[in-house]
């Protein structure tokens, strides 16, 4: 067990940091035995600067599930950066901070101060490393003179005010502390007296949320483990008080969704079945029960509701499929605004008949086909601890396999939606969007004003956009700019990129069918655009619209694991649109 300490809150964060032996088409249950074994709990203590020496006090409360504890009343003491006593005081600089004097000197106050102590060997270090503080750079010194054991600077870039600078620094310092096995680090900034009073909450939980998901392994399926060994650490110089107190625990809410998204898209398709995705979904409905009520349709009931598009994607597989639609309701007050947040929920493709095949087609990672699904349901996690009022929202998946078999759906084949268009395949891979079809319908049908859709839908997106950013999609219409322009800053709050695609009409033409109302897909020019615009035929005119193609920032393919891309901007977006 893990802690991560606050002067006067305690944060516990569920991780998985056990090991267990891998389960083959498993039942439900046995997916939750897998999830999270250990609890992580790591406490954050929020103290000022001082240059008188202090004595750390700090308040952690043992606790076995996520939310916070109604802590004690301590008065956070001040703590000299010099006086500090622990594993590692890790500094984030701007490349402004790093600036030295004609006698190779730092001018930064704090710089100034820690590397007197240490004789000057900090300026030494960073002039023979080239340490410019741009982002990305460390260096981390193991060295006498100070009560830490090791000082780390980390470098924030030009301007460090974006919040993804922030997360990224705090992820660092995590990562540093699990190289070396540290139980306790100090966090602070060489210039926080410059960042403005109001933006220091955000800030502290920006490099809170960091160290958590730096935090975290997904050693869920490793026959051996290390567990972490971090315990606290201290953010110093940002302030504290309920203010910041609020944004810890939004950072907790928010890395809790994120992790169950990340634990979903990792976890095989021989142990997260349509099934196992819609326990899971169950089990957070059932966790905050004052919130959430979950409806799972089985195969006859999507067939009561003429769900003839998703249906035959899912008719190959051994695993049936499970349309799930999880309703979040605050626990008070009236509802103003009605919400839809759509996830593309393959939990593997194969391709059908259309098989994927060759280099590049990237099968042995079709696992991550449902990461729309995961980021649906992992801010359905976070919403239902955060509880934000006067918004209702529809978490929507129609979860299922595309497989191979003789009663599987074949080139050629028309099926009808639950809209009454025809749809004509003309390749069996480009399933995704069939399924989506039966869900936007649905969605619609819940009276709601806005929808959100993420996918892995297109390679087309990555080859446009690369492995790093999301596509948006919009069509045409005033009412959909505004919900574009929200959602766009919600995710300039979160960090996580996004970038306009266009919706031009005349590709629809690629679209059509001889036989049928349309095609599923229309080549491979313009594919994510036209793409987005088989969508756009099972959303109501009147309804906001918003497709987002996640296919490249849903995994990272240098760490080999998922990224929980998506989650961040959609709590971020609901809850500008709650009261």
């Amino acid at each position: 067990m893990a802690a991560i300490r606050v002067a006067s809150t305690s944060l516990t964060l569920l991780a998985s940091t056990s090991s267990s032996s891998c389960y083959y088409h498993s039942s439900p249950s046995v997916f939750t035995k897998f999830r999270f074994g250990h609890i992580l709990d790591i406490s954050f203590s929020l103290a000022p600067q001082s240059s008188r020496r202090a004595k750390r006090m700090a308040h952690s409360i043992a606790r076995a599930t996520l939310g916070l504890t109604q802590p004690n009343k301590i008065d956070p003491p001040k703590i000299d950066l010099v006086e500090w006593k622990g594993d590692i005081l890790a500094v984030g600089v701007t490349e402004k901070d790093m600036a030295k004097d004609e006698n190779s000197k730092f001018k930064n106050s704090i710089l100034q101060k820690l590397d007197s102590q240490l004789g000057g060997l900090l300026s030494e270090a960073t002039s023979e490393e080239d340490f410019t503080g741009k982002a990305g750079q460390s260096t981390v010194l193991r060295l006498p003179g100070l009560g830490s054991k090791r000082v780390g600077l980390y470098g924030l870039g030009a301007l460090a005010s974006a919040t993804v600078a922030y997360r990224s620094f705090g992820e660092a310092v995590a990562l540093a502390a699990k190289s070396s096995q540290a139980n306790n680090v100090a966090i602070t900034l060489a210039s926080s007296e410059g960042i403005p009073t109001e933006s220091k909450p955000s800030t502290a939980s920006a490099i809170a949320a960091g160290a958590i998901l730096g935090t975290f392994d997904d050693n869920r399926f490793k026959s051996e483990s290390k567990k972490p060994a971090l315990k606290s650490v201290d953010i110093i110089g940002l302030g504290s008080g309920p203010e910041i107190e609020k944004k810890l625990k939004y950072a907790e809410d928010v890395c809790s969704g994120i992790i169950l998204g990340k634990e979903l898209v990792n976890a095989p398709a021989n142990v997260l079945t349509p099934g196992v995705l819609a326990e899971e979904a169950t089990r957070i409905a059932s966790e905050h029960s004052d919130v959430f009520t979950a409806k799972i349709l089985d195969v006859e009931l999507c067939k009561e509701l003429k769900m003839g598009a998703y249906l035959g994607v899912a008719a190959a597989s051994a695993n049936p499929p499970y349309f799930i639609h999880l309703c979040y309701k605050p626990p008070s007050g009236s509802v103003k605004t009605k919400l839809a947040l759509v996830g593309k929920g393959l939990t593997f493709d194969s391709g059908g008949y259309n098989i994927k095949t060759g280099a590049g087609c990237m099968i042995e990672l079709m696992k991550f086909d449902m990461g729309g699904s995961a980021a649906v349901l992992g801010a359905a996690k976070a919403l239902g601890q955060i509880k934000p009022a006067g918004v209702e929202v529809h978490f929507i998946v129609a979860a299922c396999e595309n497989m191979i078999s003789g009663t599987g759906m074949r080139p050629g084949d028309i099926l009808t939606a639950s809209n009454g268009k025809t749809i004509e395949v003309n390749n069996t891979d480009a399933e995704g969007r069939l399924t989506l079809a039966d869900a936007l319908v649905y969605a619609c049908n819940q009276g709601v004003e806005k929808i959100v859709d993420l996918a892995t839908l297109t390679g087309a997106c990555i080859v446009a956009l690369g492995p790093s950013i999301a596509g948006r999609m919009i069509y045409n219409s005033f009412i959909s700019y505004k919900l574009a322009k929200e959602v766009f800053g919600a995710s300039e709050i979160s960090g996580e990129k996004l970038w306009r695609m266009p919706m031009e009409e005349s590709y629809w033409e690629t679209m059509k069918s001889g036989v049928a109302d349309m095609v599923n897909t229309g080549g491979r020019q313009g594919g994510a655009i036209t793409a987005a615009l088989f969508l756009k035929q099972f959303v109501d005119e009147k309804v906001q619209w918003m497709h987002i193609d996640i296919a490249g920032p849903v995994w990272n393919d240098k760490k080999k694991n998922a990224t929980g891309f998506g989650i961040s901007t959609l709590v971020e977006w609901v809850l500008n649109n709650s009261s």
